[in-house]
């Protein structure tokens, strides 16, 4: 199959990987000019313009896979597309866009008879390179016409199609909340063991529980190693940016009337990491000192 890739930042690339070693015709772009090197070099045909790319050995029922930073990158490119692609193409957005966006970027590519597919993608770089897992919503007779195209990308039973537009972003969403909660966890864990009485070695420690035990999974085999690569964390600040799906998740919670403390205590933390300036603690350790007469540490 034919497919024209819009985005060669580290998931971009690794898909490309994926697809020219699944022996797809890949013509891709991007503004970073190393990036399509690495892509000819991977195998696939990149050019130099997206107007170039528009007009490449354009075909009907052109695949156009879109691997962009959601929301304003995302949201003009989806406008770019809708003014190049003719009917009956197809434009799969594989970021992490809001599934209210995907929702409204069907309808505005619609109008013009392009389909439209939403596709959460998950697995990481490894993931995208050599098997992903991926949520797919949009038209099921679109997203059938080009089910070979995920059975090749991704592990075994490794996607699903999920239901109308905004569903498969949407589902990625809640998994990223899931996703949210499950490092908070090992990190406090981590944290713990890392204050305790005991000289635990944590790289060891991350091993043993990833064989066996209730808590092993990929993020467990991630722990350790990155425990291997940096056992005391050395150079790490200790924040914890938020790219938007934790909040999406809660705020979904909030809209339904459901309850989630784990996801939304996780997405405050990370919150709470990034501030540097410590306002508000100031504030309360100047509290401390008004009625109880408490020192106030000196930064």
């Amino acid at each position: 199959m034919k497919i024209k890739i819009i985005g060669l930042g580290k998931m971009g690339l690794n898909l490309v990987t994926n697809l020219v070693n699944h022996e797809h015709e890949v013509i891709c772009f991007d503004i970073n000019e190393e990036a399509r090197n690495q892509a000819t070099q991977i195998g696939a045909i990149a050019t130099s313009s997206l107007e170039e790319l528009f007009q490449k050995e354009k075909t009907a029922n052109s695949v156009y896979w879109l691997m962009l930073p959601s929301g304003k990158i995302t949201e003009d490119m989806i406008k770019i597309c809708r003014d190049n692609l003719e009917a009956n193409d197809i434009l799969i957005d594989g970021g992490n866009s809001k599934f209210a966006d995907s929702i409204h970027h069907y309808h505005f590519l619609k109008e013009k008879e392009i389909h439209f597919l939403d596709v959460g993608t998950s697995g990481g770089m490894s993931g995208a390179r050599d098997g992903a897992c991926m949520m797919v919503g949009g038209d099921k007779v679109i997203f059938d016409s080009i089910e070979e195209l995920f059975k090749d990308l991704c592990v075994a039973n490794g996607y699903l199609y999920c239901g109308e537009a905004g569903s498969g972003h949407y589902l990625k969403m809640v998994h990223n909340g899931i996703e949210y909660g499950m490092m908070q966890a090992i990190g406090e864990g981590f944290n713990l063991l890392h204050h305790s009485r005991y000289d635990y070695d944590l790289e060891q420690v991350a091993r043993v529980f990833n064989n066996g035990s209730v808590v092993r999974s990929w993020l467990m085999e991630l722990t350790e190693n990155a425990l291997r690569e940096n056992p005391t964390m050395e150079g790490i600040s200790g924040q914890v940016p938020s790219s938007g799906e934790g909040k999406w998740t809660v705020e979904e919670m909030l809209e339904l009337g459901q309850s989630a403390p784990v996801i939304t205590q996780s997405l405050l933390t990370r919150y709470a990491s990034m501030d540097t300036e410590k306002y508000g603690e100031k504030v309360i350790a100047s509290l401390r000192n008004q009625f109880g007469g408490h020192a106030i540490p000196k930064s």
